[in-house]
């Protein structure tokens, strides 16, 4: 490999291992002074109550670690606190099967409803909700329909409405039931205030009924010719501009539960207008600058406060319908589908549906919304804390998996369809009072819900067993707990033994000096109350020590790039060796059975073991166990048949020679004095044999430095005065 590809691959590989120590080193980073602090930082995080585990120089906060870290320090696993969140549910009534008939309050979709979750910082508890559509649910719809002129011949269709309606949802359901109520707003410039027109607002010779903002005609009821009766006798009004009150009518019906009778069953809200709508800042042209404030104003079913309250805002709407569980239908003409098809993306589980022109298809548009509506589920929650984030996984029909904003719903349910999300819920942080909240989960428009309780781990238990004012803390400065002084407010040091206003003091810094031409704590650590707190590392395996922080465990002599050759530790910049290894960085071993030879003799008798290696005494022996003599007697006699079938291919083992002679390197010369000579780094022999044909061949035999074995031979044959028959 290039040099220099080796050294930016080494670089960026110290780098990388540099950065994950840094990653995970948030326990180190947050100088924790207590247990409770340090399980906060992080599920890695963990607290050393051993009294005798730090040393000299460390800081309280060097109990926090990770979890290795702590152990390889010395903390037993046993004295590490490191607790971890739980579950537990309370309630878990099944979701009903359907079998029989059931009260609305007996009925259970969705499972569990009670549970209690205990969180660690940074650690998510999950549990597991179903939901099961269930047949013949209970339904209420309440019909509010746009009373302006331009609604005239809609009334007419409407006003059958009742037992027509009762009819198709008994296919559905056989608990049903339906009301109604209308809408306009009562000032100007929305109508004419001049008293004529506000007993008839309309034109010429039409009756109209006197404007109002919203009226509750009829209470919920399972009654549908009292629907028609009622229905039946009322009037259209008229207004002046074109947007309808709708969104004033809608709020009052979603928090006028008592008025409007919504019961525990699908809510459903139908408004049927052939208009757009006024919202929030509208209501200002008319002199009302008060923002909505979303509470029940209905006197004698009447809303009296349309003149005092502008409208309320989207938002605002969608919350009230959310809280109430309502889920709408806007019943519109042609003319304003785009309208309320945008506002249907801002309200969760709505519908819009297109009108006719005289409202003749109004049930065919409420029973095609229900089935829409009804097909899908989709999980809400309520406010989370402050720090506390939640996420869901949906496992629906057919094995869809959906995550993210999928994971919170299911489509295409059927009745008697059983889904299930997997919800996970996680604290980063512990609340800033009390260490409980409550949230809620439910489908949107069901009042069925989960009630979660949040139990935050913010403290350790042997938290529980401290003693307060301590003589361990200095005179009872602190309390003594999970083997450390926690504190008093204005005291600091290990032992709480300084006071706040006492840190600065020079007699102070002078007892963290080695002597008085030294650095306070030799610059590798703060001076508090006297004593050296000595600075920590980015790498957590590093770390400064000693009463003057004078010591470290990092910087120490390296051998192959480790610290200590990998075979020791660094105690105060000096290599402590295992056992079998010496010197100043560990890298010489004691071990001699790399220097044995075939004779199991140490270097052969001929060399000394240094450090696993043999160094030979005598010159003629080289090798790594002094084995090798190129020059001893017999050496050229030994390679003869192997150098003469390898350079000549004759000899005794020209049939052999591939298997047996390939444990030298040869290299071929032109003539004798071409041949290498002896040097004194390493020796050779200089050899001439004879072949079967009494012709002479030359070579040399050597071991180099690299102990290979190496033959260089003359390419040619030569005879004494004869000719050489090859």
């Amino acid at each position: 490999m290039d040099l220099r590809v080796l050294f930016i691959a080494t670089l960026f590989g110290i780098i990388c291992y540099s950065c994950a120590q840094q990653e995970g080193n948030d326990c180190i980073k947050a100088k924790a002074k207590s247990c409770g602090e340090c399980i906060q930082v992080g599920v890695k995080c963990g607290w050393c109550t051993d009294p005798e585990f730090l040393k000299q120089g460390e800081p309280t906060s060097a109990r926090c670690d990770e979890l290795q870290s702590l152990m390889k320090k010395g903390c037993g696993v046993s004295l590490i606190e490191n607790p971890h969140g739980s579950h537990a549910i309370y309630k878990n009534v099944p979701v009903t099967n359907g079998a029989e008939k059931l009260k609305p309050e007996d009925i259970t979709q969705i499972q569990p409803q009670k549970l209690t979750l205990n969180l660690r910082s940074g650690e998510a508890q999950s549990f597991n909700l179903k939901f099961k559509r269930t047949e013949d649910y209970p339904i209420d719809l309440y019909y509010l329909m746009d009373f302006s002129f331009s609604m005239e011949d809609d009334l007419e269709n409407v006003k059958n409405l009742g037992t027509s309606m009762m009819k198709e949802m008994s296919k559905i359901t056989s608990d049903f039931r339906i009301g109604f109520g209308f809408v306009e707003k009562t000032v100007m410039p929305h109508i004419s205030t001049t008293p004529a027109k506000l007993l008839n607002p309309c034109t010429g010779d039409q009756n109209c009924t006197s404007s109002f903002s919203y009226k509750n005609v009829l209470k919920l009821t399972s009654d549908g010719q009292q629907f028609n009766t009622l229905v039946g006798q009322q009037q259209i009004s008229g207004n002046l501009d074109s947007p309808e009150g709708g969104f004033d009518a809608i709020m009052q019906v979603a928090v006028c539960g008592d008025a409007i009778g919504w019961r525990n069953a699908t809510r459903l809200l139908v408004f049927s207008t052939d208009a757009g709508f006024h919202f929030a800042g509208d209501g200002k042209l008319g002199g009302n600058v008060l923002p909505n404030d979303g509470k029940c104003h209905l006197e004698n079913n009447t809303y009296t406060m349309s003149h005092y309250y502008d409208y309320p805002s989207i938002a605002h709407l969608v919350q009230k319908l959310s809280d109430n569980n309502i889920q709408t239908i806007f019943a519109v003409t042609e003319e304003f589908q785009p309208v309320y098809k945008e506002l249907k993306n801002l309200i969760p589980k709505s519908a819009v549906g297109t009108l006719s022109a005289n409202s003749s298809n109004v049930i065919n548009l409420i029973i095609d919304a229900y089935n829409s509506l009804s097909s899908e589920v989709i999980l809400e929650n309520s406010k989370l804390p402050e720090g506390v984030t939640i996420t869901y996984q949906s496992r629906c029909k057919n094995g869809l998996v959906g995550e993210g904003d999928n994971g919170r719903k299911c489509s295409n349910i059927s009745i008697g369809d059983e889904v299930s999300f997997k919800i996970s819920i996680q604290a980063h942080k512990c609340p800033k009072q009390g260490q409980s909240e409550t949230i809620k989960i439910k489908p949107f428009g069901f009042t069925e819900e989960v009630e979660i309780i949040l139990n935050f781990i913010c403290e350790c238990s042997c938290q529980t067993d401290g003693e307060k004012s301590s003589p361990l803390c200095h005179n009872g400065n602190g309390t003594f707990e999970c083997g450390a002084c926690r504190c008093y407010e204005g005291r600091i040091g290990r032992q709480c033994e300084c006071s706040t206003e006492e840190v600065n003091s020079d007699d102070m810094d002078a007892s963290c000096r080695r002597d008085k031409g030294t650095d306070i704590c030799s610059n590798n650590g703060d001076c508090v109350c006297g004593t050296c707190e000595c600075k920590k590392r980015e790498n957590p395996e590093e770390r400064y020590s000693g009463r003057f922080c004078e010591c470290d465990n990092f910087n120490c002599d390296r051998s192959n790039n480790k610290l200590c050759g990998g075979h020791g530790r660094c105690d105060c910049r000096v290599c402590i060796c295992d056992a079998n290894y010496t010197g100043s960085a560990c890298d010489c071993s004691l071990d001699i059975t790399t220097c044995l030879a075939a004779n199991k003799q140490v270097c052969n008798g001929r060399g000394n073991c240094e450090c696993g290696s043999c160094k030979c005494t005598d010159p003629k022996f080289q090798g790594p166990t002094c084995e090798l003599c190129p020059t001893c007697p017999g050496v050229c006699e030994q390679h003869r048949d192997c150098v003469q079938c390898r350079a000549f291919g004759t000899g005794k083992k020209k049939d052999t020679c591939d298997r047996d002679c390939g444990y030298f390197n040869l290299i071929k010369v032109k003539d004798r004095d071409k041949l290498p000579q002896p040097v004194q780094s390493f020796p050779l022999m200089h050899c001439r044999e004879r072949d079967a044909n009494d012709c002479s061949f030359y070579y040399t035999y050597a071991v180099n430095t690299n102990t290979e074995k190496e033959v260089h031979v003359v390419e040619t044959l030569e005879s004494d005065g004869w000719w050489c028959r090859m």
